[in-house]
């Protein structure tokens, strides 16, 4: 029997999806010059693509990864907007996102408080 995954298809399709359009995206479609180093990947960097969103790269390396599932509707529509996304693309970011955010663990605290005997 195969171990489960501990990340929902939510979470996947919403990493899935950036990681996909980070890659189909160029350098020179958003402005940025290539330089003279060769690229292992193409599209853009994560580091270029979360400098051009305004969010931390390691924030964006969470989200493409599955392991940030609540962003928030303003950093879902830069990533649209630095990805250069369509009415329908953007629209179905929205909609991968609020999946994740329904399908994510709640993290309630604890009724009796961080400091309850245990």
């Amino acid at each position: 029997m195969a171990p489960q995954s501990t990340t929902s298809s939510s979470d996947t399709e919403l990493g899935r999806f950036l990681r996909a359009r980070r890659t189909q995206t160029s350098p020179e479609q958003v402005g940025l010059s290539v330089g003279t180093g060769l690229r292992r990947t193409p599209g853009l960097r994560r580091e270029e693509l979360a400098t051009l969103a305004g969010i931390s790269i390691d924030y964006y390396v969470r989200l493409e990864r599955g392991k940030e599932t609540r962003p928030s509707p303003s950093v879902i529509d830069t990533l649209s907007r630095a990805l250069r996304l369509d009415d329908e693309e953007h629209q179905h970011l929205r909609e991968l996102a609020a999946r994740a955010v329904a399908t994510s663990p709640s993290r309630r605290p604890c009724p009796a408080g961080p400091y309850a005997p245990i």
